[in-house]
């Protein structure tokens, strides 16, 4: 297309953005509510944000390979970013700032939101590419089904199954089994290898949201909203056998994320599309280098985490403590403060790298 839609990009910024302020408050032990992970079963607004970005990565698949043909050079090209995805996500699990800034071989962790991104990339794109909406619409059926059937009536070495968070949870099972020690938590990984079979639902249910914003159809945002509030209660009514989960990725969860993020994308398509509103411009400048951004700031609070400034202090706890712990104010919003304070820079970031045309593709 000669003219992007701008609502995608400003979608793909605002996920971005909020993948940073969740990921970067002042302290863990002051956050509000929504912006925490759901403990288990259920989710919170945060457990919006890593679909949501899957979602529109589907979505830009279809602007990025609508006229290409599945040959040697693209399949060549989506093999290149998914390694470099692989690759970056690596680097940030392993990375560490004591010589030689690699961790113990035991200690690195294998997943991670960037290579879960790359693998849901690789498949999608390919999906796209050979097959037609039918045959799509097919493989995320058999994909939420079947992952439904595989977690909760496969027995575990003659055990029933279960969602809950168990030995006898198929995902957990499957991590432990093969990742050991190289995973998030002890007995699971929320980016485990089980659980992103069912996130590459979530980027097919957003090349179906591509195609109808590029076909010739009006009233694009209402189908939308409709597409959405469907998936929506598709997913709650699931919810009753299959619990709408995040951190093994549930076939509900995949329906309830992907419906909120339509009805968030046709809002903002409405404004900005629809309307011509200028709304957003901001995020979309963190869209255009969205992966770089989201690695810069991974990166870079790692760092801070890591850098001792005086006994038993990081320099993020001594940023945290001197500059935004306020008495009058409650830690809490203190927390909150820092968090907005990280994402300013980087939307100053992206916004200087937009304006010189620095656009570094992953």
């Amino acid at each position: 297309m000669k003219e992007r839609i701008i609502s995608v990009d400003i979608f793909r910024g605002l996920t971005i953005v909020l993948m940073i302020l969740v990921n970067t408050p002042g302290t863990w032990e002051h956050v509000y509510a929504p912006l925490l992970h759901s403990t288990w079963h259920g989710y919170t607004p945060t457990d919006l944000v890593f679909p949501f970005f899957l979602f529109i990565v589907g979505t830009s698949i279809v602007f990025a390979y609508r006229n290409k043909e599945l040959n040697k050079a693209t399949f060549k090209k989506i093999t290149v970013r998914t390694l470099k995805l692989l690759g970056l996500g690596l680097f940030l699990g392993a990375f560490t700032i004591h010589f030689p800034f690699f961790e113990d071989f035991g200690n690195i962790r294998f997943p991670g939101v960037l290579q879960r991104i790359g693998l849901v990339f690789f498949f999608a794109a390919i999906m796209f590419l050979k097959f037609n909406w039918r045959v799509l619409l097919g493989i995320c059926l058999v994909i939420l089904l079947g992952y439904w059937v595989w977690l909760g009536f496969i027995p575990i070495q003659g055990e029933a199954p279960t969602f809950d968070r168990a030995p006898n949870n198929w995902a957990n099972f499957v991590d432990l089994k093969i990742l050991g020690t190289h995973m998030y938590k002890k007995d699971y990984d929320p980016e485990g290898i089980l659980s992103t079979i069912p996130s590459i639902a979530s980027s097919l249910l957003g090349i179906f949201t591509g195609l109808i914003l590029v076909s010739a159809r009006a009233g694009k945002e209402r189908i939308l909203v409709g597409l959405g509030v469907i998936l929506v209660v598709l997913g709650y009514l699931w919810d009753t056998v299959f619990p709408i989960n995040k951190p093994i990725w549930t076939s509900s969860y995949v329906l309830v994320t992907a419906g909120w993020a339509n009805i968030g994308l046709a809002f903002i398509y409405y404004l900005t599309d629809v309307k011509g509103f200028k709304f957003g411009s901001i995020f979309r400048y963190a869209g255009a280098n969205a992966i770089t951004v989201y690695f810069l700031s991974s990166w870079i609070t790692k760092i801070f985490y890591e850098k001792i400034v005086s006994p038993g202090t990081s320099l993020h706890q001594w940023l945290f403590e001197n500059i935004f712990v306020i008495n009058v104010l409650p830690l809490k919003l203190s927390s909150l403060l820092y968090g907005l304070c990280v994402i300013a820079f980087y939307l100053l970031l992206a916004y200087v790298m937009y304006r010189r045309k620095i656009f570094i593709k992953v």
